[in-house]
C-alpha cells in the first residue's frame, strides 16, 4: 500500500485523480465516513472531525480492519493529521499503521497561500473559522503534518517522499508520484 496524505487544499485528490496506475485508489475519508454515519449518525463528512475522539479513533480502527484486507495494490488517499477542537490529531495511528503493509508514505504539500486560496475556491466544503489567520492554521497544520510524516516513516520502515503541489504544475507532481509506483 502506498498511502498518500496531505491537507484540505494541498492537492493530493486531485493529483490521485491524474495518475495513471493499476493501483486501486481508496479514500479514508469516504470509508470513515461511512462507518461514522452507521455508528455514529453524522450527516456529513465536515462533522467528521467534531466527534469527540474516542468515536474517531473506534472508526479509524473498523476501517483500518477493512483497509487490511483490500489488495496489495493500493493507494490510500488521506489526511496526515486532523485539525480537531482538541488539537491535532494522528490521521494515521500507529495501531492502524500496524494492520497495513506501506510501501511507501507521501506527503502532498504547497505554499500556505495556494492552499488558502483553493479552499476558499472549494464551495463544496463547510470550514471552521479560526480566530487567528487563516495562513497561520494553515501553516502550523504543515508543520504538524510534516512531523507526523517522519513518525509514520520511522514506525512501518517506509520511504517517506515530500510531494510539493505547486500552483500550475499538476503533470510534475502527477508525473513525481508516478515514478514512485512499481
Amino acid at each position: 500500500m502506498i498511502i498518500v496524505m496531505g491537507m484540505p487544499g494541498a492537492g493530493k485528490t486531485t493529483i490521485l485523480k491524474s495518475l495513471k496506475t493499476d493501483y486501486q485508489i481508496v479514500n479514508y475519508g469516504d470509508l470513515m465516513l461511512e462507518i461514522e454515519k452507521k455508528e455514529f449518525g453524522i450527516k456529513d463528512r465536515d462533522d467528521m472531525r467534531k466527534l469527540p475522539i474516542e468515536k474517531q479513533k473506534r472508526a479509524q480502527k473498523l476501517a483500518a480492519e477493512a483497509l487490511s484486507k483490500m489488495p496489495s495494490k493500493t493507494i490510500l488517499d488521506t489526511h496526515c493529521s486532523i485539525a480537531t477542537p482538541s488539537g491535532y490529531f494522528p490521521g494515521l495511528p500507529f495501531e492502524l499503521l500496524k494492520m497495513l503493509k506501506v510501501e511507501a508514505l507521501v506527503l502532498v504539500t504547497a505554499n500556505v497561500e495556494e492552499i488558502v486560496t483553493r479552499r476558499k475556491k472549494d464551495l463544496t466544503r463547510q470550514r471552521d473559522v479560526h480566530l487567528e489567520s487563516i495562513e497561520l492554521h494553515v501553516g502550523l497544520h504543515d508543520q504538524m503534518n510534516k512531523a507526523y510524516l517522519a513518525a509514520y516513516s520511522a514506525f512501518t520502515g517506509s520511504p517517506a517522499l515530500l510531494l510539493h503541489n505547486k500552483e500550475g504544475h499538476l503533470e510534475e507532481s502527477v508525473a513525481q508520484l508516478q515514478s514512485i509506483l512499481k
